[in-house]
């Protein structure tokens, strides 16, 4: 899906877009679509370093600055045309509204100052005329409205509730339907939304900017359609293989009681999560549909939007360039490897790491020869327990062995695994195809270091529901048993084969002792 409508558009190239918020959930996705249409991007940030891990790191200029300090924010605008404020304070403590108002006056000083060609803004959907609003959408108004005080054109979009994997809102349903086969909720539970996909989020940002019908205007965006909260956590539960959930709404339970009982159902921030559900109660559905003739696009569903967003729940792979997304099928929606630790789904990890004398092609050589007649190294009698119930359950179990005795490729098996990915010396990502109530992978990564290598072994689990939770931590203990044990042969045998010789001859898992 392009992210930039084909229209008539002033040329680009030389033109410098600042991206104050770029270390947030949409502002890392953005830099992406910008330069991809031919911006120079300016990233705003308070701690650059933690930029260094993006795809684009490279491509675009990073400066240190802080919205609530108006002496950082000059240097930050010099030679820019224009400037995106994804800048929020929500579950930064106390007054946060205060916070957000005052860093929204910095910000339009600063790019009146600069003579910024124009302001791109994303807040919140909610109608004042319906009643009054939650602290945090009244809060995205009101830096709206401050932004559009000063003299630089402002374009504001207002969304609801963004679907994609990192999305505050988004994680905060996913996790409520993956853990709660039954919940008792407020009222909200049937309050009105119009969801919107990441990428379709993006495609209103880049096709407002340096878009005359887009400057000095507040444009409402949607998906295809509007849901409740109730059908949107049954749609989730259905896309990701989830029994149909039981939801009693109850006119008892106020939002700040619920806001408390998320707190201990999900692993968002506290802070982030009340003033979240407090906004649960507003309508936010669009009205003025006039973002249509300003960017003509089609918005997907919410139901389409969900799919993309948890087809990749297990995976944060880390592309080595912006422009790898395409190339490997990945969107806006998928999760990042920067994303919260609490964004992307749950994933349950045994992670193993040691020290190895061995070179990395040394350690990778034995990795590569797991499975099939070499077997797993330790423990077998219980890897092939677990392939018996495989078989029992009406899975593949252990009978299938592999293509090569050390040679790899991407989609081989490997007894009940797929080769997921591969990096000679550097990689192996194995994804179980046994049956599971979840995803699973086993994975080594190995890193050069002085005198030999760095070798990280992780079994992770992406856990469907409560039944998933359940089956990992009965099994907890007998990874105890296997996945230390198991990594420490591995460099053993990696260490003796260095000692005969370099890589080339047998099998190290076949030629060294056992």
């Amino acid at each position: 899906m392009a992210l930039v409508d084909e229209r008539e558009l002033t040329p680009p190239e030389g033109r410098t877009v600042l991206v104050a918020g770029a270390t947030g959930y949409l502002g890392r996705r953005l830099v992406g679509p910008l330069l991809e249409a031919g911006y120079r991007v300016r990233c705003l940030a308070r701690t650059p370093r933690k930029l260094d891990a993006e795809p684009w790191r490279d491509d675009v200029e990073v400066v240190q600055g802080d919205v609530t300090d108006p002496g950082s924010l000059g240097p930050a605008f010099e030679g820019v045309h224009a400037a995106y404020y994804l800048v929020h304070s929500i579950g930064a403590g106390d007054r946060w509204e205060e916070r957000d108002r005052q860093a929204a006056e910095n910000f339009r000083d600063a790019a009146a100052a600069a003579g910024v060609s124009q302001i791109v803004y994303l807040g919140g959907l909610g109608d004042e005329r319906a009643g009054a609003l939650s602290p945090h959408l009244a809060s995205r108004h009101d830096v709206g409205r401050v932004l559009a005080s000063g003299p630089t054109p402002v374009t504001e979009l207002r969304a609801a509730v963004i679907i994609g994997s990192g999305s505050a809102s988004f994680e905060m349903l996913r996790h409520l339907v993956e853990v709660l086969p039954a919940m008792v909720t407020p009222k909200w539970v049937d309050t009105a939304v119009q969801p919107i996909g990441v990428t379709d989020t993006l495609t209103y940002l880049v096709g407002v900017l340096d878009n005359p019908g887009a400057k000095g205007r507040v444009l409402e965006i949607g998906g295809a359609d509007v849901v409740t909260y109730r059908e949107m956590m049954q749609t989730y539960a259905e896309v990701a293989g989830l029994r149909r959930r039981v939801i009693v709404p109850v006119p008892v339970l106020s939002p700040r009681l619920s806001s408390l009982w998320v707190g201990l159902v999900t692993p968002l921030p506290a802070d982030l999560a009340r003033p979240l559900i407090d906004s649960l109660v507003n309508e936010v559905v669009v009205h003025d549909r006039s973002v249509e003739e300003v960017v003509p696009h089609r918005p997907i569903d919410t139901r389409s939007a969900i799919a993309l967003a948890v087809q990749r729940v297990g995976e944060r792979a880390t592309l080595t360039r912006w422009t790898d997304a395409e190339l490997f099928g990945r969107t806006p929606a998928d999760p990042m490897t920067t994303d919260p630790d609490w964004a992307g789904g749950t994933v349950l990890a045994d992670h193993q790491q040691r020290s190895s004398t061995a070179a990395p092609a040394q350690v990778f050589a034995v990795v590569s020869s797991l499975g099939g007649d070499v077997g797993w190294l330790v423990g077998e009698w219980l890897w092939a327990a677990r392939g018996m119930i495989d078989v029992l359950v009406g899975g593949v179990g252990m009978r299938r062995g592999r293509r090569h005795p050390t040679d790899l490729r991407v989609g081989d098996v490997v007894d009940f695994w797929r080769v997921e990915e591969v990096e000679p010396d550097g990689l192996l990502r194995l994804r179980a195809e046994m049956k599971l109530p979840g995803e699973a992978w086993l994975q080594w990564t190995i890193t050069a270091a002085d005198g030999g290598c760095e070798v990280e072994q992780s079994a992770l689990f992406h856990p469907r529901g409560l039944w998933g939770r359940a089956y990992w931590y009965s099994v907890a203990p007998f990874h105890r048993l296997i996945f230390a044990p198991m990594l420490a042969e591995v460099v053993r045998r990696a260490e003796v084969s260095s000692a005969a010789g370099p890589v080339g001859g047998a099998s190290p898992g076949t030629a060294t002792p056992a």
